[in-house]
């Protein structure tokens, strides 16, 4: 299957045209307009192949006119780009790009994309003058073959093999029979005197394949992906298949590396299902090596190898010879065994073979080493470390090799590397996700309820632990993680400092994108941040430093607080303890923050904004799991999140204000269309329908004895739970998706139905048709005489910033009605009592959350052109609630008997406020700096 929009819109690739590193974007009447894009980051020192996004502004490229070509660096060496669109304006014309380049060698600074009009039909036939290079893909009936130039790899489409075999251009096979494994068991022996009588299954389970499918452009071929999906079967024991996988193996031209992005689907049952083990495993050929010229590599913290060979012959009590010896311990083919020292020689037979060696990261502080001679033999322990790179390589010096490494490895402890059969003649190499050597996962509920029987003894429990507990709600039945795994394939054993270099790759694989100025300039994702300008103000520069300060401290406190592991990586707390010197990691929903408020949107306009790469990489792994881990994926409720709490599935609101995509847009488009986030993505076009299953409102319904949920009249909150459906709608619409026409219709039936609404947004709750996407007055008020219900909560979770997206991507379409009703909302949230009252009758009660509201101020003002409104704007920013100028804005170390580990606290902090403090002052620096003094 070709890279294709069923409409048969193309962008095809070539080459790319220089220009200057200091220009974002060049106009160049005869070659069109040239991008520049640079790595986030430091430049790497390798590249085994990329995806890009890159925006286009509004209606300048028609989509099947449109060729994109490419340039590397100063020297104008042309590079081999493919080129295909995520998204459209919608005049059809192109709003982002995704562009894939292959490995190299040669590793430039900077890029240049260069987008230039051709006639639709000579663009189809434009000759590929990389295409002896690049990519070779055969697509059977049984299997897909694809060769990059220095790596071909099999991937059956049917049976328990997900890749079976990787060779080398040489012609070497150095890994086959690739597979997935997986270990659970029955039930948890709990610490009780009767656990030994607890009578516990296990099971063993391999892969198995539903289907594979490839995609490819076949006439600039630099990218193939490889799409796996499937079940684990039963290997032992009786248990039906279970644990959803889908496998996307990207291969690049010219490249020898394959990424994999791995995702689990938990669809088993918590009390009943206990995984003990998720891996992936390698056969590698080691048949005619010798075994004093085989080699194991596993990597350790900062780049260190450990080096060893299965039959060591450095430390003997004889000598081999110098030459032998750094040989061996260099991964080289040791000289002939004839010139050893006959001393070692004539005794190889006494020297013990390593047949199996398992590194464990049971923990983020420390990882332990060990090997044996073969099974029913004792292990012997070797000096462990701190955090391992997650790399481990097998292979020999003339048959060559496989290395397999996972990022952020130790950050998703409990994992573990297993090299085993390394003295036969094929070895296994065995990354584990999740180690046996750990406990079983274990995702009961952490408390039996308390005694919460009724919807008043949960509300009453609310008011002490902030936990919203119901019970049957606290599943993980539909949760997902997705991990990131890199297979490297060598001729022969690489040098040391090749396998550190790619230990460093594949925990920060390189990414390209454009400067802030070029994305702020096309308005492709949202106009409401602005780059930051060389002239700020002392009272800007001053809210710069907050804002890179608070930044800094969550960084931190991911790594002093270790906020760490295989379902916890990448979310952050939500409230601090000041007594005990934590962050409330026990009570209730003080703990996981799961999106509350919406700091993914702060990390992410603060990325776009200041091009960090430390802020990109921590943004992207917040964006990996919250997406995946507290969202539902199957079951009841797909397409939903779940609200904060001590675990991410356990809090019995589920809401689509967390699995709201805008949390995912920004990662997926310069990602250049992340193929998992674009599942994620286009999911959530049936959550809509979960509201047949989960009533939002069932707890505080004055009728829940007869209350019936009518899909033609649900109750919709025009903030929290419309945000998330219009995001879901219009990015489906612009990225042209399966599901398009259905999104753009309901898209504008639910905002002229908002805006028919007497009282617009400050109705608060409409009634939603599930069919024609209509919203009628509340049941409280059938005749729309005019419904006043104004929540805080209602404009945090990226109502602001979808509305003005859809300005930005409708234009002059966008009804004149709905933005009435919605500026509206923005002027009168922070407007005092009596104007409230005057404009609807009644005022809205007392409200908090000013600070962060003060961008809708900031946005109502921009609009309307009104100084004084922007004026106010920086007064509820400055003057109200969350942080203040006066704010300590600095940590503290607290230490010695007071803290189990010396931590740096910010007392006053929580997320709630950093969030909003964040979003408002990058988007209030952005639309009314020239108002703040």
């Amino acid at each position: 299957m070709t890279l294709r929009r069923a409409a048969g819109l193309i962008v095809f690739a070539g080459f790319l045209k220089f220009v200057s590193a200091g220009s974002s974007l060049k106009r160049s009447s005869s070659e069109g307009d040239t991008v520049s894009v640079k790595w986030i980051g430091d430049t790497p020192s390798l590249i085994s192949g990329t995806t890009f996004g890159l925006p286009w502004p509004r209606g300048k490229y028609p989509a099947n006119t449109t060729a994109f070509t490419a340039q590397g660096g100063s020297s104008e060496d042309e590079v081999a780009l493919q080129s295909w669109v995520i998204s459209y304006w919608p005049d059809e014309s192109i709003k982002w790009t995704a562009h894939a380049i292959g490995g190299s060698e040669k590793v430039y600074e900077d890029y240049t994309v260069t987008a230039s009009a051709t006639n639709a039909s000579n663009t189809a036939k434009k000759p590929n003058e990389s295409s002896a290079s690049g990519l070779n893909v055969s697509d059977s009936e049984n299997e897909v073959t694809i060769n990059t130039g220095k790596v071909t790899a099999v991937f059956p489409k049917s049976g328990n093999i997900l890749l079976s075999s990787i060779k080398t251009s040489s012609g070497k096979v150095v890994g086959q029979n690739g597979r997935l494994i997986l270990q659970s068991q029955s039930g948890a022996e709990d610490d009780t005197e009767n656990s030994a009588n607890v009578s516990i299954e296990k099971f063993a389970f391999e892969s198995s394949i539903d289907n594979a499918t490839v995609k490819y452009d076949e006439d600039s071929p630099v990218r193939a992906l490889v799409t796996v999906r499937g079940k684990h079967h039963s290997t032992s024991g009786v248990h039906v298949d279970w644990l959803s996988f889908i496998l996307r193996f990207y291969l690049y031209a010219n490249s020898d590396a394959i990424r994999v992005i791995h995702t689990l689907v938990f669809d088993g049952k918590a009390d009943q299902d206990f995984v003990t083990g998720i891996g992936i495993r390698f056969e590698v050929p080691l048949d005619g090596e010798e075994l004093y010229d085989r080699h194991i590599r596993l990597a350790g913290p900062d780049g260190g190898i450990f080096h060893e060979a299965v039959q060591g012959i450095t430390g003997l009590r004889r000598d081999p010879g110098e030459e032998v010896r750094k040989a061996q311990f260099n991964g080289e083919k040791t000289p002939d065994v004839a010139t050893w020292a006959t001393s070692v020689s004539s005794r190889l037979k006494w020297i013990p073979s390593w047949n199996d060696y398992r590194l464990t990261q049971l923990s983020p502080d420390g990882f332990t080493l060990k090997k044996r001679t073969k099974a029913g033999q004792s292990w012997v322990k070797i000096p462990g470390g701190t955090q391992s790179g997650g790399l481990a390589y097998l292979g020999g010096a003339t048959q060559g090799g496989l290395a397999i490494a996972l990022r952020d490895f130790w950050k998703r402890y409990p994992t573990g590397l297993d090299i085993s059969n390394a003295a036969s003649d094929v070895g296994q190499i065995t990354l584990w996700l999740y180690s046996p050597s750990a406990e079983p996962m274990d995702l009961r509920p952490f408390h039996d309820g308390l005694g919460e029987d009724t919807y008043a003894d949960q509300l009453d429990a609310l008011e002490i632990t902030y936990e919203d507990y119901e019970g049957g709600y606290n599943t993980p039945y539909g949760i997902a993680r997705t991990n990131e795994i890199f297979l490297f394939a060598f001729d022969e054993t690489p040098p040391a400092d090749t396998l550190a270099a790619l230990t460093g790759y594949a925990n920060e694989p390189p990414a390209l994108a454009a400067e802030p100025e070029y994305i702020q300039q096309t308005k492709a994702i949202g106009s409401y941040w602005a780059a930051i300008p060389g002239n700020s103000t002392p009272a800007a520069q001053t809210i710069e430093t907050h804002l890179d300060f608070l930044i800094k401290y969550y960084q931190g406190q991911v790594s002093q607080r270790r906020w760490y592991g295989f379902w916890d990586h990448g979310d952050i707390m939500h409230t601090y303890d000041t007594d005990r010197h934590t962050w409330r990691y026990d009570i209730g929903g003080y703990a996981w923050d799961n999106s509350e408020l919406s700091p993914n949107l702060f990390f992410w306009n603060y990325f776009l904004r200041t091009g960090r790469a430390d802020v990109y990489r921590f943004a992207e792994a917040h964006a990996r799991h919250t997406g995946e881990v507290d969202v539902y994926h199957v079951g009841p409720y797909k397409g939903f999140g779940t609200r904060h709490g001590v675990q991410h599935w356990g809090d019995s609101a589920k809401q689509i204000r967390v699995s709201t995509p805008i949390y995912r847009q920004v990662f997926y488009y310069l990602s250049g269309g992340d193929e998992r986030v674009g599942e994620l993505l286009h999911e959530l076009m049936d959550a809509d329908q979960t509201f047949l299953t989960v009533d939002p409102r069932r707890k505080v319904r004055q009728d829940n004895g007869t209350y019936v949920i009518n899909p033609t009249a649900l109750d919709l909150d025009l903030g929290l739970d419309w945000s998330g459906l219009a995001a879901t709608w219009l990015i489906e619409w612009e990225r042209r998706g399966s599901r398009w026409e259905e999104a753009r219709s309901k898209l504008n039936a639910t905002m002229h139905s908002i805006a028919n609404l007497k009282n617009g947004f400050v109705t608060g709750l409409g009634l939603y048709n599930l069919y024609t996407g209509t919203i009628a007055p509340p049941e409280t008020d059938p005749q729309n005489r005019g419904s006043v219900t104004v929540s805080h909560l209602s404009a945090s979770f990226g109502l602001p910033e979808i509305i003005s997206q859809l300005a930005d991507y409708l234009g002059d379409d966008l009804p004149a009605a709905f933005e009435r009703v919605w500026l509206d909302y923005c002027y009168y949230y922070g407007a005092s009592a009596g104007e409230q009252a005057a404009r609807y009758g009644v005022s809205f009660g007392s409200l908090s959350l000013k600070q962060g509201h003060s961008r809708l101020t900031a946005y109502a003002a921009t609009k309307t052109g009104n100084s004084t409104l922007a004026a106010r704007a920086w007064h509820e920013f400055l003057d109200t609630d969350g942080f203040s100028p006066n704010s300590p804005w600095k940590s503290e170390v607290v230490n010695g008997s007071q803290v189990l580990i010396p931590v740096d606290e910010a007392a006053w902090v929580s997320t709630n406020d950093v969030a909003l403090y964040g979003l408002a002052a990058i988007e209030n620096l952005a639309q009314i700096a020239y108002a703040l003094t």
